[in-house]
């Protein structure tokens, strides 16, 4: 069964929008709603699309042709396409001019954007990157056998937060082992927790642990008991 994720300002907008790209009518998808969204200030800052799942509903007639379809459509070079095309669709939404250009390197997708108001896409402490890049990783899975990881870069922003979060592990590693006190950081997506705990992994008076429940997981910093 053929299917895809896509976002929209309102659940009908996401729901045309993946019906435009499995080129199929409304009578032949299944519509699954994953989140309805809401609506922010100026109908732009503190907004969340929409995210619905549509498939393709298949006939035992159309079934083979089918197969041989998504076999075409599973291959590296174009699943890498459709990820691109995705998030250029996700990125219309803003209204904003954006390039992007995509490199891989063996399993992990990197696409750049670049634009005058890239800043927009990137949010506050990157929010609307990260969830750009959520959706793409969806994506990318439902475009794909093989398994890729997706990352959605702006100007050089996750370098530029790679350090700030490093840096920050040190501070407050070090308030950690001065006060004797567990410290505990702001909820952030799973590859940046990770960028803490590497950063911390070779210290001897502290540890570091995962704590909470998806998406508002957490690092906590801990002094080792002496």
């Amino acid at each position: 069964m053929r299917q895809i994720t896509a976002t929209g300002q309102t659940v009908e907008a996401a729901v045309q929008s993946a019906l435009r790209q499995l080129n199929i009518t409304a009578d032949q998808a299944e519509v699954d709603i994953i989140d309805e969204g809401r609506k922010g200030l100026l109908g732009l800052f503190g907004s969340k699309p929409a995210i619905v799942k549509v498939s393709k509903v298949e006939s035992p007639a159309t079934k083979s042709s089918d197969i041989e379809e998504q076999t075409s459509i599973s291959t590296s070079v174009d699943a890498v396409e459709q990820t691109k095309r995705y998030v250029e669709q996700i990125i219309a939404e803003f209204q904003i001019d954006v390039t992007t250009h995509v490199s891989v390197d063996k399993n992990v997708v990197t696409i750049d954007l670049a634009g005058p108001q890239i800043a927009l896409l990137i949010g506050k402490r990157g929010q609307t990157l990260n969830a750009i890049q959520y959706l793409a990783q969806l994506a990318m899975h439902q475009y794909s056998e093989q398994y890729y990881t997706v990352i959605i870069d702006a100007e050089g922003y996750r370098e530029r937060r790679n350090s700030t979060l490093v840096s920050l592990a040190k501070r407050l590693a070090d308030r950690a082992a001065k006060t004797n006190k567990q410290v505990k950081i702001e909820p952030m997506p799973s590859y940046e927790r990770k960028i803490i705990h590497t950063a911390l992994q070779q210290r001897k008076d502290i540890e570091t642990d995962s704590q909470g429940i998806e998406p508002n997981r957490y690092v906590v910093i801990k002094p080792k008991v002496k």
